[in-house]
């Protein structure tokens, strides 16, 4: 049986993807294939910065957790290794928008609902499920 956090973390997961597909066929229906391709592409881009940092919280987590006498310096050295790994994704991240938006026509305010999706998608879950999975945690 998987933890409730990981089950939260795939439940988000799930949610985003159905979140991406659903704007993504909403813009395509209600607009044209312009907006719904900048929503998918945007949609992607977030879900894919966001399995990129779930990642790395959980080496630094599994990494702090193996490493015994030494925690302070452990968790001093991994907390600049995930800073400076978050700040060179997000300058690559960046790039790639860049380059997506010289190279493709996209539709600003699509490519921004694609890229609220993952955060949506948490706040979603996180108000619907979370409290109930944590409230029955504590009694």
């Amino acid at each position: 049986m998987m933890k409730p956090e990981e089950t939260l973390l795939r439940m988000v997961q799930q949610f985003s993807l159905l979140m991406t597909a659903v704007f993504t066929a909403g813009s395509w229906y209600q607009y044209d294939w312009f907006m719904a391709r900048s929503v998918l592409i945007g949609g992607v881009l977030a879900f894919g910065s966001f399995l990129l940092l779930m990642r790395d919280a959980r080496q630094i987590i599994d990494r702090v957790s193996r490493s015994g006498d030494h925690v302070k310096a452990v968790q001093k050295m991994e907390k600049i290794r995930f800073l400076v790994k978050f700040y060179a994704k997000l300058c690559v991240f960046g790039l790639i928008l860049y380059a997506l938006s010289k190279n493709i026509d996209l539709h600003m305010i699509g490519l921004v609902l694609g890229l609220s999706t993952v955060m949506l998608s948490v706040i979603i879950v996180v108000l619907s499920r979370g409290r109930k999975i944590f409230s029955v945690q504590s009694c």
